[in-house]
């Protein structure tokens, strides 16, 4: 598998998750596994299982590809699953004991808030206007 996969499960009625916001999620993974249900195998970790909802920046980086760009696109309430490839997951490299190398993983994710981030500049500059997807 190569491709990242989305499906909505439950649209949302709330604000759209935009590159660039806060998101608020809560999350279920497992590792995918054709012959379980829905795909879904071992379970490796659950925000629902701690109470714990997670924050990130959308399209910061600071999270899997497949996350950056699976929950992009959801709005608020909504729910989404993501079957997430390896090379936008954790690669050949794996994650500690729970998730190994080259593994496909599936993601059960639901969009709690989303935070919009004002941009202020501070002082102009004077240069070529920075783009998205350029490194400056």
């Amino acid at each position: 598998m190569t491709t990242l996969i989305k499906t909505d499960t439950k649209l949302g009625e709330g604000a759209e998750a935009q590159a660039g916001q806060t998101v608020i999620v809560h999350y279920t993974g497992w590792l995918f596994d054709e012959s379980a249900p829905e795909n879904k195998g071992t379970k490796f970790d659950s925000s629902l299982d701690r109470n714990e909802p997670f924050d990130f920046p959308l399209g910061g980086g600071r999270v899997i590809k497949g996350w950056d760009q699976g929950v992009q696109g959801m709005k608020e309430g909504g729910s989404r699953t993501l079957i997430i490839p390896a090379e936008m997951g954790y690669g050949a490299q794996g994650a500690g004991n729970d998730i190994p190398p080259n593994a496909t993983l599936v993601f059960e994710v639901k969009l709690l808030k989303v935070i919009r981030t004002e941009r202020v500049d501070t002082k102009l500059g004077e240069g070529d206007e920075a783009q998205a997807g350029q490194h400056v």
